[in-house]
């Protein structure tokens, strides 16, 4: 594009002055979600869940429907419909959706006036887009829709006016930083990275890492994927392609820098050399509730930072040789082509099966690298037949579906 720009506007004053505010959440049983979820109980009627969609843990979503009493829920497919249904409350009847198709529903929903977009990796994306399409408000934590589909979803945002706030900590660090800055006048995003557990060790080290050890972040609580993600960087490898799509900005003007505290969430630099942080406790709380809140800020139950206590603030250079994910995300997003859907869908074909002792910690990066070389060279040759596409999503997911038949083939 000729010149940086927001992936959309910010919401307009009817949003603005909407309480309560009634929101949808989108993978309310995983980690983001459960945390929403504790954002609600501490704005004491602020927010109020007018649905709520979780996955397969039926137990868990029963109990946060019986708490917040939603007329809306939804599951990942139609056998937990009854299942979940026998484990509401007497008297409770809420309308229960099921599946790819009940997931848009709920992200097209009209009662609400935001959503939340918090499942994880590529299952996300269509719900995503169903929002956008909507022009509703989205709290955005899927980071893999913007990586897969950015410029479809820059699209349809411009089409509808619908909003994306940031949920992500980086991101939403980025959003804050620049309060309404020109975009012309940065110089550069500076997206910190705790570097995960193993920052500092070599590869050799990192050959025979088991699970249970890599999904020991020291910093966040997360869920299991995203903190593989931080212990090979990849997390950082779809921010920089997610912070490109949602600021406008090159890839040559972001930048990764490890920053073990865990503090400093992200820096902007200007152009006058003036650089701004966002700084807090690490806890995804704060992000959420800036997201569900804004544009006030609400307190939510997160810890009170001391700066005496934390003492030093330390940043450092990764190292591409051991950690090389970062440098993949880069390729692909320079590749074109659709790469970043390749990357995404091998990542999560590895990191899946790393997690099941399929495969090794190292072979993760190698995984993608060897997928992503192949669907380069196949694309350069000639274009990936695609079916007849039904939605802009269509030929995105087909050749996600494609990569991840590939990268299984790899082990």
């Amino acid at each position: 594009m000729s010149s940086p720009s927001y992936i959309t506007r910010l919401p307009d004053e009817a949003f603005r002055a909407t309480w309560p505010r009634r929101i949808a959440v989108l993978g309310c049983t995983g980690s983001i979600g459960v945390s929403a979820l504790q954002v609600v109980r501490a704005g004491k009627g602020r927010l109020v869940p007018v649905a709520l969609a979780g996955g397969g843990n039926i137990a868990l979503l029963a109990r946060q429907a019986a708490e917040f009493h939603p007329p809306c829920l939804a599951v990942k497919d139609e056998s937990l419909v009854e299942p979940l249904r026998r484990l509401l409350p007497e008297g409770y009847h809420p309308a229960i959706l099921h599946g790819q198709a009940g997931y848009e529903a709920v992200a097209r929903l009209d009662e609400a006036d935001l959503v939340l977009s918090a499942q994880s990796g590529a299952a996300g994306l269509r719900a995503t887009y169903a929002a956008i399409g909507a022009g509703k408000v989205v709290a955005l934590a899927n980071k893999e829709s913007l990586v897969m589909a950015g410029e479809c979803i820059r699209s349809k945002a411009a089409e509808t006016g619908a909003v994306i706030l940031p949920v992500d900590s980086e991101h939403n660090a980025i959003f804050q930083c620049l309060g309404g800055e020109r975009l012309e006048a940065v110089r550069r995003l500076i997206i910190t990275a705790s570097g995960g557990p193993f920052f500092g060790k070599n590869r050799e080290e990192l050959r025979s890492i088991a699970p249970e050890t890599a999904l020991a972040h020291p910093n966040w609580s997360m869920g299991a994927k995203i903190s593989i993600d931080s212990a090979t960087l990849m997390n950082k490898g779809l921010e920089i392609i997610e912070a490109h799509h949602l600021y406008g900005l090159p890839l040559e003007q972001i930048d990764v820098a490890v920053h073990r505290q865990s503090i400093v969430h992200s820096l902007v630099e200007f152009d006058d050399g003036s650089q701004l942080a966002q700084l807090g406790t690490p806890d995804m709380r704060t992000a959420i509730s800036h997201c569900l809140h804004w544009p006030e800020r609400v307190a939510c139950g997160v810890e009170k930072l001391d700066l005496l206590k934390v003492g030093q603030l330390t940043f450092e250079q990764h190292d591409d040789a051991v950690f090389p994910c970062l440098s993949l995300a880069r390729k692909a997003q320079n590749a074109g082509n659709h790469m970043p859907v390749v990357l995404n869908a091998a990542n999560e074909v590895a990191v899946e099966a790393f997690l099941h002792s399929r495969l090794a910690f190292l072979a993760i990066g190698e995984t993608i690298g060897k997928t992503l070389d192949h669907f380069v060279e196949l694309r350069n040759k000639h274009p990936v037949n695609s079916p007849p596409a039904q939605s802009p999503l269509d030929s995105l997911l087909f050749l996600d579906a494609q990569a991840r038949e590939y990268a299984r083939s790899l082990f």
